[in-house]
């Protein structure tokens, strides 16, 4: 990741390493998936996606703003504005502990080498 935020071809290519895909059918996986969250939110739809979180609209009511360089009023139409509100499991995994990277995933010097099944290891 590029200074604490993910880019979607960033997510692409989470995507593609983690399921053995090509880049181009994980970046048919992403569009697919905004492609639908965004076509259920224009029918109104509300989506849930259980564990993670749900999308909704919000109903913004029309107001008085101001031009902050001339300071004029001016009408701010009714919109509909996307709201995503986290579900309890994302929640919960976002404020756990993160393991340590040592814990996660021994490292290779750690690991027995085992010469039958490592190609580099022949002769020793």
């Amino acid at each position: 990741m590029t200074g604490g935020s993910m880019t979607k071809a960033e997510l692409v290519d989470e995507v593609s390493r983690v399921s053995d895909l090509t880049k181009k059918h994980s970046e048919v996986i992403v569009d697919t998936v905004f492609r639908s969250i965004i076509a259920a939110l224009q029918r109104g739809e509300k989506i849930e996606l259980r564990g993670f979180g749900s999308f909704r609209l919000r109903r913004r009511e029309p107001r008085k703003g101001r031009n902050p360089k001339t300071g004029d009023k001016v009408d701010v139409p009714p919109k509909k504005v996307p709201y995503f509100k986290p579900g309890k499991e994302l929640k919960e995994l976002i404020n756990r502990e993160p393991l340590p990277p040592a814990a996660a995933a021994p490292a290779a010097a750690d690991r027995p080498v085992n010469p039958a099944a490592d190609p580099d290891t022949v002769g020793v």
